[in-house]
């Protein structure tokens, strides 16, 4: 349930690229939770934004007419065979978190992903991250496995959970 009446969701463009990498910025400079080490260039993160809106999907999240969250859809794979498979990942500013802005995103980026081909969303999840698992599993997601100290970031290893979650009916 959308506990923001004035939230409203569209597509992303271009033209979105400064708010929604200021929305990613602590992300990468704070937190494990994005595997990047330097926030993107503003053009690379427009490439990204072009690139996902024409493949998949990109999503923001405005309040106020002002831009706290974003969900997108993109490769889970480069090989061909896994073209029908999607990753996908959300991003709420923090203090608009746990306040069903990434469930209202994932809801509309679920739907119009299964409505374009795709059959399965795939997550991954930096570990410890009871909040992101829980919401993952609440939308439906089941773990698929953990990948044991994947990624080094903060002079730490981290692990990664990988959950699933099928967007079409098995044929």
């Amino acid at each position: 349930m959308n506990m923001h009446p004035e939230l409203s969701i569209r597509t992303a463009s271009t033209r979105d690229a400064e708010a929604l990498r200021d929305v990613y910025r602590p992300y990468v400079e704070s937190t494990a939770v994005s595997f990047e080490i330097e926030a993107p260039t503003l053009d690379e993160f427009a490439r990204r934004i072009a690139v996902a809106v024409e493949g998949w999907a990109w999503l923001v999240a405005e309040l106020d007419n002002r831009i706290i969250g974003y969900a997108y859809g993109s490769a889970h794979r480069p090989r061909q065979a896994y073209r029908y498979s999607v990753e996908v990942s959300a991003y709420v500013e923090a203090g608009h978190q746990r306040k069903g802005i990434a469930r209202a995103l994932y809801r509309e980026l679920l739907t119009l992903l299964e409505a374009r081909g795709y059959h399965n969303a795939y997550a991954g999840i930096t570990l410890p991250n009871e909040a992101s698992v829980g919401f993952h599993r609440n939308m439906g997601f089941k773990p698929v496995g953990v990948f044991p100290e994947v990624g080094r970031k903060f002079d730490a290893w981290h692990d990664v959970a990988w959950l699933y979650r099928a967007l079409k009916e098995l044929t």
